[in-house]
């Protein structure tokens, strides 16, 4: 039905007489001086008519090309009692549209697509920029960047707002903290405002307060006792504010919501003020530096602020202040003294006033928690070895000899001497005439030889030793094989202050021979003993840099020992000395040895040694082979916090507990019913062993004092007759 001007009033009559359907442009009548263009108005009433048809005649109506989507199919009852102009028009359109479940897209063309509302989704609806005010139904996407507010937390509130049976579409995301809106212009308009309004309390900028009187650290304890999480469980985290303390610049940083930091930083700058104290003694206890040390530091600061001070007026002030420095102790002079107490830990001042500020601005910068190091080394060294040996040596009693003493070889020689000392010598036989003229024979009993060098040869014999004598001729064939495998895992840790030197061993102290004197006639003779450290031994001083690097001088040694000598002991040693440079938690190589000794020893006859196969009757083969891979490696860990030297310590302990866990289910050979002891649980109470009266009263016998006084309190009961 095409637009024409009518007046209300036979606008209405219509309607109400034809019950039927209407869209008209009415023509309002203007003021032909104030306006000359007219303005249209439009009226609807549509029962039980085709969605499909309303959509045909607002398109006629609005001049817009309008696509329905074959789904939308339905009739709407729906009717306006006032005049609307185009814009409101186009929004009666869409706010119909809308609610019998239906939406309108306008594409950049002109076009208006009309869709069931839940494919709104995927459809190419218009993307509205930031400041954009929207209204009405358009289906419309936006983009919000949060600034203070992570997405993944604020998606699903934003979801439960959305219609996201609808059209509506919430998605988040997190690498670029962004949230996208997707739905009716009105519904976007009020979840951007949501998320601006939410995206606002989320805000936690920081602030730096510089400190003019106070100590940072000890506002900063104020502060957390008062504001901290544990001091009221129901606050949310978000009104809860962060304090921290820069004591390299006297500063308190404060993050959070902006009424939480106005609180933090009202009480800071109320407790920043000078302290009207009487006297210019003051008292510092230290927390972390050592006060002794300290003194050293502050004498010297102390000459030198005073120096400034009193030199700025003139040299013959300058003469006077160094007439006045100290002559030693904790004194510097009349205008000011600094001592140590040692058993608190503090220090105590008399200087003027402002000299006691300049003081304890240095104090603390220097009273700090250092930072320690955690040093782990791995020490893995492997070792094998073979060795073969094989000889035959032959002798002759009417002369001649074939020996070798290379390798494990016992000289046949010696073998022979020390079965000749140890033959059975037969005893001697006397005769002899008695006065009678009878023969008397006398036979002396056999006196048996002597087996020591014999039986210590013997017992130097190593591996197999085959001998042979026939008639005149002895021959002894000697044969042994070696084998030596080492696997030395050794992992020391120890952690310690930075700039300070730790030292780790373990091993044993080994005597050794340093001197011998004998006095006259080879009488008192005596010798000096010193006692050298064998075993694996870790000394490192580290150095924190700037940032995470650990500068550490490093001597690392392992040692053994490998046997004696006719001197004193032999010593097995791998030592190394370093200046290394590494990052928090880099692992390093310090020091390797891989190296492979083959050494074949050959003693033989000349000529004859040389012949094949027999001739090896005329010689003596050793030979040996020995690999060594030895690798050390080492990690340094800063540990700055105590939560982190916790951690570390834990897993030891824990680690040293399931070891004696394991041995305690594995139990005790011949012992079933003994429990190995077991540390408690990290963090735990510590199990005490029993008192002396505790012990006697699970054994069952009365303690001694028990007795006592048992016996007393019988002694004062009275006698009854």
């Amino acid at each position: 039905m095409m637009p024409k001007p009518i007046n209300k009033l036979t606008l209405a009559l219509l309607l109400s007489l034809t019950g039927m359907h209407a869209a008209t442009a009415v023509a309002a009548p203007q003021n032909t001086q104030q306006q000359n263009a007219q303005q249209e108005e439009y009226a609807a009433s549509f029962k039980n008519t085709e969605i499909s048809e309303f959509i045909q005649v607002v398109g006629r109506n609005l001049g817009k090309t309008i696509i329905i989507d074959p789904q939308v199919r339905g009739r709407i009852d729906v009717r306006s009692y006032d005049v609307m102009t185009a814009s409101q028009y186009w929004q009666f359109f869409q706010n119909v549209l809308q609610v019998y479940g239906f939406a309108a897209i306008e594409m950049e063309s002109g076009i208006v697509k009309v869709i069931v509302d839940k494919d709104t989704k995927n459809a190419a609806t218009p993307i509205v920029g930031e400041g954009e005010q929207l209204r009405g139904d358009t289906i419309v996407t936006r983009v919000l960047q949060v600034k203070n507010v992570n997405v993944r937390e604020l998606a699903p509130l934003i979801r439960q707002l959305n219609n996201q049976a609808g059209g509506g579409n919430t998605v988040s995301y997190d690498p670029s903290n962004v949230i996208i809106l997707t739905g009716n212009a009105e519904r976007v308009q009020r979840l951007t405002e949501i998320v601006e309004r939410v995206d606002l309390a989320g805000d936690r900028n920081v602030e730096i307060i510089e400190l003019q009187y106070a100590s940072a650290s000890e506002i900063v304890r104020i502060a957390l006792s008062l504001y901290d999480k544990s001091a009221d469980a129901n606050a949310p985290d978000l009104l809860i504010p962060k304090v921290v303390a820069d004591e390299r610049t006297n500063s308190v940083i404060i993050s959070g919501e902006p009424r939480a930091r106005e609180r933090v930083s009202k009480l800071v700058r109320q407790l920043d003020k000078d302290l009207k104290t009487e006297g210019n003694t003051r008292v510092y206890y230290l927390k972390y530096a050592n006060a002794q040390e300290l003194v050293e530091v502050l004498q010297g600061v102390s000459q030198s602020i005073q120096a400034e001070m009193e030199g700025a007026g003139g040299s013959g002030q300058a003469a006077n202040v160094q007439r006045r420095r100290p002559s030693g102790g904790g004194a510097l002079g009349q205008d000011i003294s600094i001592s140590a107490h040692e058993a608190s830990n503090s220090l105590v001042i008399t200087a003027k006033p402002d000299l006691i500020a300049s003081l304890e601005s240095v104090i603390r910068q220097l009273d700090i928690r250092r930072a320690q190091v955690h040093v782990e080394a791995i020490i893995v060294e492997v070792m094998e070895g073979d060795g073969v040996n094989l000889g035959l040596q032959w002798i002759s009693e009417d002369g001649g000899m074939v020996q070798y003493n290379n390798g494990n070889q016992v000289p046949i020689g010696q073998l022979a001497a020390g079965a000749y000392q140890a033959r059975t010598q037969e005893g001697s036989v006397t005769e002899r005439i008695d006065n009678a003229g009878n023969l008397i024979t006398t036979r002396e009993p056999d006196q048996q030889g002597d087996v020591s060098l014999l039986a210590e040869l013997l017992g130097s014999v190593n591996g197999m030793m085959f001998g042979v004598i026939k008639d005149d001729w002895g021959a002894i064939l000697q044969a042994v094989s070696t084998s030596t495998n080492s696997n030395i895992l050794a992992t020391p840790s120890i952690m310690t202050l930075d700039n300070e030197e730790a030292s780790f061993l373990v091993g044993q102290s080994v005597p050794t021979i340093t001197g011998s004197t004998v006095g006259g006639n080879n009488e008192n003779p005596f010798q000096t003993v010193d006692r050298e450290d064998i075993g694996i031994k870790l000394k490192v001083t580290p150095q924190i840099n700037e940032g995470n690097a650990v500068q550490m001088i490093i001597e690392q040694e392992v040692s053994s020992l490998s046997g004696a000598t006719s001197v004193d002991i032999t010593i097995n040693k791998r030592e190394l000395k370093t200046v290394v440079l590494a990052e928090d938690g880099e692992t390093v190589v310090l020091g390797g040895l891989i190296d492979e000794d083959v050494q074949e020893s050959v003693s033989k006859i000349p000529l004859l040694g040389d012949i094949p196969v027999l001739g090896h009757l005329f010689r003596s083969t050793a030979t040996s082979k020995q690999k060594r891979n030895l690798m050390i490696f080492l990690r340094a860990r800063i540990v700055r916090s105590s939560n982190e030297a916790q951690a570390i310590s834990g897993t030891k302990y824990n680690y040293m507990r399931a070891e004696q866990l394991k041995r305690r289910a594995d139990g005790i050979d011949l012992m079933p019913n003994t429990d190995s002891p077991v540390m408690p649980e990290w963090n735990g109470n510590l199990t005490l062993p029993p008192s002396f009266d505790e012990y006697l009263q699970e054994k069952g016998i009365e303690s001694p004092q028990r007795e006592a006084e048992q016996a007393e309190g019988e002694q004062d009961q009275p006698v009854k007759d």
